[in-house]
């Protein structure tokens, strides 16, 4: 199994261009995640894109990874997009995902998690995740990943 892990940001692919490791951007989050997979064993790709609806649609419709996970791009700034290019793409939705998250971000943050749009669900057999941009979400996002990526990937394939 191949996890993709798109780092989506205007301002860093502006400064770095389209790298292909964290450190390449002075990406914490993306470096978060990395290490967690890397840690548990997994195989992953990185990459980093603008943010932009039209742009996440093509980072998902153009993965070839049995998992891809956005991180960043979900807030309320008139650019934040990933949702907005994610969800649509959904043929199932996994609302779990996201209520979870909020739930856990909301004993970390307390009711700031309010904010927080991550969201995950089905596209062409592939699920997708969606998680905020700040490190500690960006950890979070991916413990709640891997926690269930394989169950997960077992229903799909029913």
């Amino acid at each position: 199994m191949i996890i993709e892990v798109v780092v989506v940001s205007t301002s860093r692919f502006r400064r770095f261009g389209a790298v292909d490791e964290p450190e390449e951007a002075e990406d914490l989050s993306g470096r978060s995640i990395l290490e967690r997979l890397e840690a548990a064993g997994r195989s992953f790709t990185y990459r980093l894109i603008p943010d932009g609806a039209e742009e996440v649609r093509r980072a998902i419709l153009g993965s070839e990874a049995d998992v891809v996970v956005l991180c960043g791009g979900t807030g309320l700034a008139p650019g934040d997009m990933t949702i907005e290019g994610a969800e649509p793409l959904f043929e199932k939705t996994i609302p779990g995902f996201g209520e979870i998250f909020r739930q856990k971000s909301l004993e970390e943050v307390g009711t700031r998690a309010i904010l927080t749009r991550a969201s995950a669900g089905v596209v062409r057999g592939v699920p997708v995740f969606c998680i905020p941009g700040s490190p500690s979400a960006a950890r979070l996002g991916i413990e709640l990943i891997l926690a269930e990526v394989d169950h997960i990937l077992h229903h799909i394939s029913e």
